[in-house]
């Protein structure tokens, strides 16, 4: 039982076809995650009584053969089910469960509760009584464990396909599946841990997490740790915040285009938005949108920027001054960062799961896509995906999104590929607004990088 970061994300279809590439049987597979879950679920309960809730399918299987592994360990463990299994693999798990099988309907609480009525691939909601019932056992105790994952939501795009009661762990077998990340089923799945069952899983898509960053070397100097230059825009304090973000994101040198700043860190140097700030070849990355304008001077200026040959970071009004053809006609390496609105008004409404919708605007644009969200999807043009679950509530304040510019364009400006930038600049950010805890502002975001990054 593991942490998620870094973890592959797999669908329901792209789990199916790593468990049939192992070349074992149903059973077999079975067995390992029933045992896998039953060690998880004794660690998780302390010394409490657990009642397991098995459905009809292999989710409910493996309920079976973790309630035999629970008995065989010592614990109390009983099983209550939806009814008798059908697939061949969970009736010889029910077969070797020697203990009685009660109603799920009129189960009695336990302490502990564990989910293994329906797992991945479901597509429709729970029956009505069900659904009461799952809702009830969970409620009554305390603690609620999911088995892959919780019973009702679907597992490749994260919708809640009924009422589904948040469980409190959920134990993901043997990689993890979207609905873990995407809202709103990842406020469901409570904390995510990783169960190996033995499965070889590769995929284009992995979890977020920090990234290991080597400290500057005796070699080193503001230069070679990155340059990020910032455009001002007509809201000239929502591009401070990015270039203290940047700043404090680990950039060696920050330039701000075309502003002066009272109060300003005396560090930040203050340039001239002229063809030679824009050209300066030793800019690493270069950021522009935070507090823009869309007025027809800030839309010829964004043409300024785009007929550089700079790493971009694209952002707020900026995204809306552009098009997907323009930027592809464009090429090198571009970073947009759109939420809802700002994706929507570039690529159009999303269909689909998110983390598809990202990956097609990635392909269409040429650039690496950092969709936001509570759930945070960054897709590059060839398909790889990384995906940041549940963030915290207090990031919905103004200048948020600013200092995630900033910080992505630190990332950039010190080497990393687009993809890598992106996520790590979402990590810190992240973990910045972790660490803060509630009702913080901007400012403090942007100066909490600083220890986010360092790990202190």
């Amino acid at each position: 039982m593991t942490p998620i970061d870094r973890a592959p994300i797999l669908t329901a279809a792209e789990m199916r076809a790593a468990e049939a590439a192992g070349g074992e049987g149903a059973e077999a597979l079975m067995a390992r995650a029933g045992v896998a879950v039953a060690h998880a679920v004794d660690r998780l309960a302390a010394n409490h009584a657990v009642l397991i809730l098995c459905g009809p399918g292999n989710n409910g299987g493996d309920g079976y053969v973790a309630a035999a592994r629970l008995a065989a360990m010592g614990r109390q463990v009983r099983v209550a089910a939806t009814g008798e299994p059908r697939s061949p693999a969970a009736i010889a798990a029910r077969a070797r469960w020697s203990g009685a099988v009660e109603p799920l309907a009129g189960a009695v609480p336990a302490p502990v509760v564990v989910d293994a009525l329906y797992g991945t691939g479901l597509s429709r909601p729970l029956a009505d009584a069900e659904a009461a019932a799952l809702a009830r056992l969970t409620q009554a105790a305390t603690l609620s464990i999911a088995v892959d994952v919780p019973s009702g939501v679907a597992s490749d795009d994260g919708r809640l396909l009924g009422q589904v009661p948040s469980i409190d762990v959920t134990l993901a077998l043997g990689a993890v599946k979207p609905a873990h990340l995407l809202q709103p089923a990842a406020a469901a799945c409570g904390a995510v841990r990783l169960l190996d069952i033995g499965v070889a899983t590769a995929s284009q898509a992995s979890v977020n997490g920090p990234m290991r960053l080597a400290p500057p070397g005796p070699d080193d100097h503001k230069f070679t740790r990155g340059m990020v230059s910032v455009v001002k825009g007509r809201m000239a304090g929502a591009s401070h915040l990015a270039a203290i973000a940047a700043m404090h994101g680990g950039a060696g040198y920050v330039a701000l285009l075309g502003a002066t700043m009272p109060g300003a860190p005396h560090a930040l140097v203050r340039r001239p938005l002229d063809d030679a700030a824009l050209g300066d070849t030793r800019i690493g990355a270069l950021v522009i949108g935070p507090g823009l304008g869309r007025d027809d001077d800030m839309r010829a200026l964004v043409e300024r920027v785009l007929a550089t040959d700079r790493a971009l970071v694209i952002d707020g009004d900026a995204l809306h001054l552009v098009t997907p053809d323009r930027l592809r006609r464009r090429g090198g390496t571009m970073i947009l960062t759109p939420h809802a609105g700002e994706f929507a008004a570039l690529f159009g409404t999303p269909e689909g799961p998110k983390i598809e919708a990202a990956r097609a605007a990635a392909a269409r644009s040429g650039a690496t896509i950092v969709f936001k969200g509570a759930d945070t999807v960054i897709a590059a043009p060839d398909g790889r995906v990384v995906v940041s679950g549940e963030a915290s509530g207090w990031l919905s304040t103004a200048g948020s999104g600013d200092v995630l510019a900033g910080a992505i364009g630190a990332m950039l400006a010190r080497g990393l590929s687009p993809i890598d930038a992106a996520a790590m600049g979402v990590w810190m950010h992240g973990e910045a607004a972790r660490r803060l805890g509630a009702a913080f502002v901007a400012d403090d975001l942007a100066r909490a990088l600083s220890d986010a990054r360092a790990g202190r």
